[in-house]
């Protein structure tokens, strides 16, 4: 799926055959929803960007903090014998869990982008 980009927010591009429109949402964000539309790609993108810019002068208006989209915290699920055996073997290459993780997921995903 391909996206755009804008402000520091990420949003969807998608065809609604129903429709027969382009359409998205500002992806990441917990409380807030934004969506466009558009009949091209232009227009898709002016819409997204207007989207966010008054999303972001309303939340100025009322006096409260934007939400941002994807906030860095992940909670992750896994059997304790797979927790014990990260700890393990991130202490032993003076690491931390957060740090493996973090290496093992960015080494996916270029793995995956270079195919």
């Amino acid at each position: 799926m391909d996206y755009l980009e804008y402000k520091g927010y990420r949003g969807s591009v998608e065809y609604s055959k129903e429709d027969n429109c382009l359409v998205g949402k500002v992806l990441g964000l917990n409380k807030a929803l934004i969506l466009y539309e558009g009949q091209t790609l232009d227009e898709l993108r002016h819409d997204f960007e207007e989207g966010i810019d008054d999303y972001l002068e309303g939340c100025k208006a009322d006096g409260i903090e934007p939400c941002k989209p994807y906030s860095g915290r992940l909670n992750l699920r896994m059997t304790s014998e797979l927790h014990s055996r990260i700890a393990a073997y991130a202490a032993s290459r003076g690491t931390t869990i957060n740090e493996l993780i973090n290496r093992a997921i960015e080494k996916e995903l270029a793995h995956e982008l270079a195919i």
